[in-house]
C-alpha cells in the first residue's frame, strides 16, 4: 500500500474516533464536567506526548542525519514549530469561530450560522492532527504513522464527545450533534493526505513537516484544551488525566516504534 493511502486510511481512522466519543449522546447520556475535564486532560496529554516522541524527536533525528549537524537538527526543529504555533494561531485570529465556553473569536462571524462556526472551531482543531498522522507516514517510518494514528484517535474519542454534549446544550437534536461530531473529524484524512504528500515530495521537507505539526499541535494544547478544562476547578483532575495520557502515548510510541 503506497505511504499516501496510509496516511489517507489512518488520519481517517483517527478522526472517526470523533463519532465514537459522540456515540453516548444518541441515547441520551451525558458525562458530568469533572469527567469530562478529565477526558479532555488525558487528549491533551496524549497530543503532547505525541509531539514530541513521534514528531519532533524524529524530526530533529531526521534533520541531523540530512546535515549532518545536531545544531542545524536543533534550529531547523525550532524553527518548524514556531511556524506550525503562528500557522494555526493565524487561523485561530482570522478564521470565525466560537469556542463552547470562551466565546466567538476571529473575523467578524455575525452573518454566519452557529452551527458553522462550531464547524470552523474543530476544524482549526483537527486539521493539524490530521496532517500529524500524514506527516507521520510520508517519512516511510510506518510504526511512527500508526502511533500517531494511535494517540490521535485515542484523543479524538473525549473531544468528539465534548462537541456533541456542547451541541446539545445549544438546543441541537441527539442525531444532529452526533452527525456534527462525526463530520468534524473528517477533516483529518484531508490534512493526512497534504501532510503525506508534502513530506513524500522531498526528504528535506520531512523535518520541517514534523516540527511544523508538532507546533501546530503544542498551540492547540496550550491555547485550546488546557484552559478549558481548568475553568470548572477540575485542575487536579485534568492534570492527571493529562500526565496518564501522556504516559500511554509514550508507551504507545515506544512500544510501536
Amino acid at each position: 500500500m503506497s505511504i499516501l493511502a496510509l496516511g489517507l486510511i489512518a488520519s481517517l481512522a483517527a478522526g472517526l474516533m470523533t463519532g465514537v466519543g459522540a456515540l453516548p449522546v444518541l441515547f441520551g447520556r451525558t458525562v458530568s464536567r469533572r469527567s469530562n475535564d478529565t477526558m479532555l486532560g488525558f487528549a491533551a496529554g496524549v497530543m503532547l506526548s505525541a509531539s514530541f516522541f513521534s514528531l519532533i524527536l524524529p524530526g530533529i533525528d531526521a534533520a541531523r542525519d540530512l546535515y549532518n549537524s545536531v545544531l542545524l537538527a536543533a534550529l531547523i526543529a525550532g524553527t518548524g514549530i514556531a511556524l506550525g504555533a503562528v500557522a494555526v494561531a493565524a487561523l485561530n485570529e482570522h478564521v470565525p469561530h466560537e469556542h463552547f465556553i470562551a466565546g466567538r473569536e476571529g473575523a467578524e462571524a455575525a452573518a454566519l450560522a452557529k452551527i458553522w462556526l462550531f464547524v470552523f472551531a474543530i476544524t482549526i482543531h483537527n486539521f493539524p492532527e490530521g496532517m500529524a498522522v500524514g506527516v507521520g507516514f510520508g517519512g516511510g517510518n510506518v510504526a511512527n504513522g500508526l502511533s500517531l494514528a494511535a494517540g490521535i484517535g485515542l484523543q479524538n474519542a473525549p473531544e468528539g464527545l465534548a462537541v456533541a454534549v456542547a451541541l446539545r446544550g445549544q438546543g441541537y437534536r441527539r442525531k444532529s450533534a452526533f452527525l456534527i461530531a462525526l463530520a468534524t473529524g473528517l477533516i483529518e484524512p484531508v490534512g493526512g493526505v497534504l501532510g503525506a504528500a508534502a513530506v513524500s515530495v522531498s526528504e528535506h521537507l520531512l523535518p520541517w513537516g514534523l516540527a511544523f505539526a508538532a507546533g501546530a499541535m503544542i498551540y492547540i494544547i496550550s491555547h485550546e484544551i488546557i484552559p478549558e478544562t481548568h475553568r470548572h476547578g477540575h485542575q487536579n483532575r485534568a492534570t492527571t488525566g493529562l500526565t496518564a495520557g501522556l504516559i500511554l502515548m509514550m508507551i504507545l510510541d515506544v512500544t510501536l516504534g
